[in-house]
């Protein structure tokens, strides 16, 4: 039977209008968002991208994402954790042998897997020492997203210890089923926005990875497919930024509606009646129209390379990759331009951690930071000017 994307859509929603009754007192508390996780399970969300070949519903990208984005304007924590989980879901497609693409594409569907992750490429603590076909894991990963209600994490190492930063190479890779003997996935996530995103630290035990659970690695660096991680990683969050822009433009206006008194100086009855208020709101939603404009054009380009598989060019990947860093950058700017500047559309009685606003600025603030900007527009900045597309890695 075909769903059409419309029917998942009003699913969200509908999710959406219970996650709203306590995402403000959820993000007071942080920690693991259980119960609209185990939502998402029930409702048959998780298999959206996977080939029904394989048990899934084949659906495109620009699907997904586009429920992506509906999640944001709620709750851009479930978005996140939503988001990766796809990104997580594919990479044994991206970058290793059929044989391993059928296995956890199929597995995922049978197992109604919620994948996380300990993959930070940056994180260089996590060394892998060989036991004849096993390999042994000890040390540790930050900003393990979705790990601490995971079915099975997506896990990175390195064979010598090194410094952080410096690279975003990886040796290796697995996917390990929780709970794993020497595992231990921490509560230390301390974010001061996506508070339920479960992005805290993972330790390492003596664990070990069988042969099986390694990935092949077939195709890693060996094919432009294989490069794609950042690319999606990037139009993933882009949909989030979008979300939070969208959610805290529509928060506000009801807020101004319905509560905000019109200043005393502005010979008005009612605040939504006020020039330099209806000035803002039209300025919000000229741009928040522009951000969702270009975000759906990068996810349609999204689509439009997925399906070249292993066939995709250089090019086409770069080509990709500009348009994708350009909605995130400009999503992401203008989440943090909305989110500051509701205040001042609402008023000082708007200002209280009862309300919640904040939550939409701390959230936009908080995953900004992971992928900055700055560098975004320097690569585009440098294939405008020099034609170079941005190098591939775990971040461009």
């Amino acid at each position: 039977m075909t769903v059409a994307v419309k029917d998942y859509l009003q699913v969200v929603k509908e999710l959406n209008d219970w996650f709203a009754l306590d995402v403000i007192k959820r993000d007071k508390e942080g920690g693991v968002a259980k119960t609209q996780k185990d939502a998402i399970r029930e409702a048959g969300l998780l298999h959206l991208l996977t080939p029904k070949e394989y048990g899934g519903a084949g659906e495109k990208w620009s699907t997904v994402l586009r429920l992506v984005r509906e999640f944001a304007k709620v709750d851009p924590s479930v978005a996140h954790l939503y988001g990766y989980h796809f990104l997580q879901l594919v990479a044994p497609h991206m970058s290793s042998s059929k044989e391993q693409k059928a296995f956890y594409y199929s597995e995922s569907v049978k197992n109604n897997w919620f994948w996380g992750n300990a993959f930070n490429p940056l994180e260089r603590k996590l060394i892998a020492s060989k036991d004849g076909d096993r390999l042994i894991l000890n040390g540790s990963k930050t900003f393990s997203t979705g790990s601490q209600d995971a079915d099975v994490l997506l896990v990175s190492w390195v064979t010598e210890v090194g410094e952080a930063n410096v690279t975003d190479t990886v040796s290796g890779a697995a996917v390990i089923p929780l709970p794993r003997k020497g595992v231990t996935v921490h509560h230390n996530w301390d974010g001061i926005g996506q508070r339920q995103t479960e992005s805290g630290s993972v330790t390492f035990d003596n664990v070990a990875v069988e042969l099986h659970e390694q990935l092949d690695y077939v195709y890693e660096n060996k094919s432009h497919f294989s490069k794609l991680s950042a690319v999606l990683s990037q139009i993933i969050l882009a949909n989030v930024f979008a979300g939070i822009a969208e959610g805290a433009i529509t928060s506000a206006r009801d807020y101004t509606k319905y509560k905000s008194r019109p200043w005393i100086q502005s010979n008005v009855q009612e605040a939504s009646e006020d020039p330099y208020i209806l000035h803002s709101y039209g300025e919000f939603y000229i741009k928040l129209q522009a951000a969702i404009s270009l975000v759906e054009k990068a996810n349609e380009k999204v689509d439009s390379i997925w399906h070249k598989d292993h066939q995709l060019t250089e090019n086409e990947r770069g080509n990709c990759a500009l348009l994708t860093s350009s909605a995130n950058a400009f999503a992401g700017e203008l989440a943090l331009e909305v989110s500051n500047g509701i205040f001042a559309v609402m008023g000082a009685r708007s200002a209280t951690t009862s309300n919640g606003f904040d939550r939409f600025w701390r959230n936009a603030r908080t995953h900004t930071l992971h992928n900055p900007v700055s560098y975004k527009k320097k690569n585009i900045g440098n294939w405008f000017l020099n034609g170079a597309y941005p190098k591939p890695g775990a971040y461009s």
